[in-house]
Formats: structure tokens, C-alpha cells, sequence
């Protein structure tokens, strides 16, 4: 990262992130403005109920981040998406319907330069906002400590921080007895550039590989099929049960944990509910403890950029039970968040540019 978003990071924790909020909705404007506002570190300073409203905003207001809108009258946010990041780029947050025709616009926005998704509100029980308001506002902050080019914090109390002890107690035994190579993957804000990266550069006889990519559940599986089409190796939504073998890539559905399990020499996925681990569903935290618990030194653990510390002790345990395990540097990240804590807990072997990640995997082999 440069010493420009050094600067902007430490101009952004001297106040609060400054958001514009752009949906046809007025329901929808009213509950985002009400979660947003209640976290200290941000400010909504403007609702904008289609994007012509929302560039009279901007041509008066200062605004750190835009949550923006799919289907709006007069223009869609695709199109405002595009002109944005052509005239004056800056992040922005999709905020989309769980509906299964949202996912691909929305996933296109994310390759048209957007920084995340969020989901957009709704009433529900007291855990299912309390969890909502926790993802809206974590995106918002990672958001704002982008720097975002045209395409090529203070913890909420709502909830403490569980770690992976709440889904798989730590390991006291691991697996050591050789098996095929396992890969698994962490990424959060600006994961989805980093995997098309990643996986592409993956041969077709890759090692099974299992990825959790922080993102709500229905956009999943659209980011899994949009994979599958740019790489070489077979790339799905995980199912419970699923077998990891060569070849395969399965990405973590939206909203479930998802764990490697192990019955005698080989490897399938376990998908289960929980609560957030590391405020996050799935975690990367519970991927990778159960690599260390069921694969050991058989496992390759990588983490790519994001905000927070998903992933950081489990890949210490990772480390710990004979696993080779990358972070990807400071450099090539998006968001320089996930990989330093593992880096500040000694818990990587190695840490690599984006684009050497993959060599690296493909090259290591277990010691005896």
C-alpha cells in the first residue's frame, strides 16, 4: 500500500467515514441511515433516491463512501456504477436483494470496480439485525480504506467477537498421516480481483481447494459460476458433503461455515450453521482450524487481503500442526488488514505478492 492510503487512513480514524446513500427505497434509506449512523466511526451526510439525485450530493458534499443501489428509476446502478468509476472514482458498496436475480448484476458490479456487498435490511429478530448491522458497517469501514482506480475502527457493542471455539473445539490431536494436498483460502474486501487472480493461474489438475470470500449467501453461488468460466480448474458452490479433490475449487456458501472434514485418506466439506466467528459467516477462522485439525502438514493455507483478523490464528494453528501457510503482502492488497495480523502473530511461512501466490502452492510439497 502506498504512503497516499497511509495518509487516508489516518485522516479517516481522525473522524468519521462520511457516507452518501443511494435506493429508490425510503424504507430502505431510513433503516441503512439508522444502522450506519449508530456505529461512532460513521456519518451518513446524504439519502439520494436515484443517482441524477445522488450527483447533486456530490458535487456539494464530501463523501468517503457511496452504498449504491441495483434497480433505481431514471438510471440503474450499474450505469451510474460505470460512469463513476470513469469521471471520479471512489468506493462504493453495493447494497442488493437476496434474490437470485440480483446476484449476477451484483457480481458484475463488484468487476466493474464496487468494493463489497451488502444485503439490503430488513425486519427480522433481534439477532438477525443485530448480525445485519454488524456486516453493513464492517463493509462501510473496509470500504472507506480503499483506494479505488476505474477497473483493471471502533467495535460495534451489539455483539461480542466469537472465535472458531464456538463452531470446532481446538485441536488436541492432528491427522499427520500423508494424503493428497489440500489448499484452503481466506479473503475478504477485495478477495473477489484477488481470486480470479489466484485461481486462475490454478492448472486444471490443481489441488482440491476450498476458499471462504466474505459475502452474503445467494451471491455465492454466482461468484463460483463467474470463477468457473475464467479458470481451469472446476470451481462450485460447496454443498455439505462435497468431496475436496484435485481439480476442484469450492467456494463457501454465503451465510454457512464451512469446515473440511476427513474419512480415512480423504477430504470432503462440512456446511453448517453458527454463530459469526470473527463477525463473519462463514469464517475463515473455522476453514482453517479444521485444515489443521484434519490435514496438518498435508494443508496450504493462504490469506488475501481484507479488513480485520479472519484467519489469523487459525492459520498460527495451521502453522502449528506442519501446514505451509502464505499471506499475501502489503504491496498487492486491497485492503492490507487480514494478512498483517497473521503476519504480527508470526503465523505465515511466507509472505508473497498477489501474483506469486500460486507458484508457490503449486511448488510446495509436504516434508516426510
Amino acid at each position: 500500500m502506498s504512503d497516499l492510503t497511509s495518509t487516508i487512513d489516518i485522516a479517516l480514524r481522525r473522524r468519521a467515514v462520511r457516507v452518501l446513500i443511494v435506493d429508490d427505497s425510503a424504507l430502505v434509506r431510513r433503516v441503512l441511515s439508522d444502522i450506519l449512523n449508530g456505529d461512532p466511526d460513521i456519518e451518513v451526510v446524504g439519502c439520494a433516491a436515484d443517482p441524477f439525485k445522488a450527483a447533486k450530493v456530490l458535487r456539494t458534499t464530501e463523501v468517503d463512501v457511496i452504498t449504491l443501489d441495483i434497480e433505481m428509476p431514471r438510471m440503474d446502478g450499474l450505469t451510474f456504477l460505470k460512469k463513476l468509476m470513469s469521471q471520479k472514482p471512489r468506493p462504493v458498496v453495493m447494497c442488493s436483494t437476496l434474490t437470485k436475480a440480483h446476484a449476477e448484476p451484483t457480481i458484475r458490479a463488484l468487476e466493474l470496480g464496487a468494493v463489497d456487498i451488502i444485503t439490503k435490511p430488513e425486519l427480522g429478530t433481534k439477532r438477525f439485525l443485530e448480525e445485519a448491522s454488524i456486516r453493513i458497517c464492517d463493509a462501510v469501514k473496509a470500504a472507506a480504506r480503499v483506494r479505488v482506480t476505474a477497473p483493471k475502527t471502533t467495535v460495534r457493542p451489539v455483539e461480542s467477537k466469537l472465535t472458531a471455539d464456538v463452531i470446532l473445539p481446538a485441536p488436541t490431536k492432528v491427522m499427520s498421516k500423508p494424503t493428497e494436498r489440500i489448499v484452503v483460502v481466506g479473503a475478504s474486501t477485495g478477495g473477489t480481483e484477488a481470486l480470479r487472480v489466484l485461481l486462475g493461474q490454478l492448472p486444471i489438475d490443481c489441488p482440491g481447494t476450498v476458499v471462504v470470500q466474505h459475502m452474503p449467501e445467494k451471491f455465492t453461488k454466482a461468484f463460483a459460476n463467474r470463477l468457473n468460466d475464467d479458470c481451469s480448474a472446476h470451481v462450485k458452490e460447496a454443498c455439505d458433503g462435497d468431496p475436496v479433490r484435485p481439480g476442484q475449487v469450492l467456494i463457501a456458501p454465503g451465510n454457512r461455515h464451512v469446515l473440511i472434514a476427513r474419512t480415512g485418506s480423504r477430504y470432503r466439506v462440512d456446511v453448517r450453521d453458527g454463530p459469526l466467528v470473527c463477525r463473519h459467516r462463514p469464517s475463515v477462522d473455522v476453514l482453517f482450524r479444521s485444515a489443521a485439525q484434519y490435514a496438518g502438514r498435508n494443508a496450504v493455507g493462504v490469506l488475501l487481503t481484507g479488513m480485520g483478523d479472519d484467519g489469523a490464528r487459525g492459520m498460527l494453528e495451521l502453522k502449528e500442526a506442519g501446514a505451509w501457510t502464505i499471506a499475501q503482502d502489503k504491496a498487492s492488497c486491497v485492503v492490507f488488514g487480514m494478512p498483517k495480523e497473521a503476519i504480527k502473530r508470526d503465523a505465515a511461512r511466507a509472505v508473497l505478492p498477489l501474483g506469486e501466490i500460486a507458484p508457490a502452492v503449486l511448488k510446495h510439497r509436504p516434508g516426510p
